[in-house]
């Protein structure tokens, strides 16, 4: 029994600082209503419309200003105050709920409003995910703790994914879809209670602007380019949310036509997703460091793939359950690992824009969707699928190809930190890249 609970203790060793205690609480309960939400608005612009295509492009409008706006938003969460920044966030996202759950309880909420809102939390998100990205690690203070902090993350957000469909399902047959846009404004209250309420150790100077919000946006992402870990990494996650994620959407099609099933076939396929992205969370916190993360990152989307491949090729209910659960799996493997990677290795002053390609690379998805609709449209969902997971395999192959590369500008050991000299490597080449501009524009 003291080797169990120690087990859990370490699992959970982030919780030991009470920034993070204060930040992980908030967004149990944020990011379950923020769910509800999701759930309600699909609900009520198909009421109203009986349209999936007002469904999809609903969906393109809530995600597609994360695409548009992150390198706005990176820039944003280096210059300024990442702990105001979320405050201002999570308060304009409460009013957006505010207004939503106004217009439906008064009746006079049309689809035009739900495109229009949805558009506006699309573009507050862009600034929220990314300055929280790299929030994380004000609230943690031993940096080997941070992978851990990240995976307690990602049990929140797959633990939320199942937790608040199910009761948004229940309150739209009770009450209707307000009260859950109710609920999620109120979800916000805890969150800025615990955004007040803490005690951040370091002073923030980001807000002294040093250049030109272009140049610093050149800056950033002229790093990530020439940095092959970050390079690989992003590069890898914008093709996973591409073609490896198109599955959630086409999922209706295989409980019905596939399965023969029903909303509580889709429900429990869904369900059984989720909970393996919970239990690949919770193998990412029981590791004691971040040493291996670049090599493990290939191999989750090697699993996202062949079991994608396995589902679409599969009509027996079992084998899909089963496919659908490791997919879940190495998909939050991916993701956790692939966020820990780039928050430990990259530098404070361009984390925000680095962070901000992290976010941006799910901006991906909404194409994706639209994309694999299209495919869906003339070679069946089934194929559409298959498609998407050998691109994933071969993506995991390529990256695979390019460790060594990359393994040049990480340690092996157990710190599995970026080594001084390939840092002051990739500052060197930046600064050679900056002065040879520099002649050709006096030139």
């Amino acid at each position: 029994m003291n080797k169990v609970s120690a087990n859990v203790k370490f699992m959970v060793r982030a919780l030991r600082y009470r920034n993070y205690r204060l930040f992980f609480s908030g967004q149990i309960i944020s990011q379950t209503g923020t769910w509800m939400q999701v759930i309600a608005m699909n609900w009520l612009v198909y009421r109203l419309t009986d349209s999936a295509f007002m469904l999809g492009t609903l969906n393109f409008f809530n995600h597609v200003p994360g695409f548009l706006l992150g390198p706005v938003a990176g820039v944003v969460a280096d210059r300024f105050n990442r702990h105001k920044i979320l405050i201002v966030t999570q308060t304009l996202a409460m009013l957006q709920a505010v207004l939503l759950a106004v217009l439906v309880l008064t009746g006079k909420i049309e689809v035009g409003h739900l495109l229009g809102l949805g558009f506006v939390l699309g573009c507050i998100n862009a600034f929220d995910l990314t300055a929280r990205q790299a929030f994380v690690v004000d609230t943690v203070e031993e940096k080997d703790d941070l992978s851990n902090a990240i995976a307690l993350n990602s049990i929140i957000i797959s633990g939320s994914k199942l937790v608040g469909p199910s009761i948004a399902g229940i309150l739209i047959a009770l009450v209707g879809e307000g009260v859950c846009f109710l609920i999620n404004a109120a979800s916000f209250i805890p969150v800025l209670a615990a955004l007040l309420s803490m005690r951040l150790r370091t002073s923030d100077d980001r807000e002294k602007v040093r250049n030109s919000p272009f140049h610093e946006m050149h800056e950033g992402y002229l790093y990530a380019y020439r940095f092959p870990p970050i390079c690989y990494t992003v590069l890898l996650l914008g093709l996973v949310n591409l073609t490896g994620t198109a599955y959630i959407a086409l999922m209706p099609v295989f409980a019905h036509d596939v399965f023969a099933g029903d909303s509580h076939t889709l429900g429990i396929l869904m369900g059984v997703t989720g909970l393996g992205a919970i239990c690949g969370a919770a193998f990412l916190a029981s590791r004691s460091s971040t040493a291996g993360l670049e090599r493990l990152i290939p191999w989750a989307v090697a699993l996202l793939g062949i079991t994608l491949i396995v589902f679409s090729q599969t009509n027996l209910f079992l084998i899909g359950l089963i496919a659908l659960f490791f997919t879940g799996l190495g998909s939050i493997v991916h993701i956790a690992s692939s966020g820990t990677l780039m928050q430990s290795l990259v530098d404070e002053d361009k984390r925000g824009r680095v962070m901000s390609l992290y976010s941006m690379s799910f901006g991906m998805t909404p194409f994706g969707n639209l994309l694999a609709g299209v495919m869906a449209s003339y070679i069946g969902a089934a194929a559409t699928i298959g498609i998407g997971g050998l691109i994933c395999v071969t993506g995991a192959m390529l990256f695979i190809s390019k460790l060594r590369d990359i393994e040049r500008y990480t340690k092996t050991d157990e710190q599995n930190m970026m080594s001084d000299k390939a840092y002051e490597e990739v500052l060197r080449d930046e600064s050679q890249i900056s002065k040879k501009e520099a002649c050709l524009e006096r030139r």
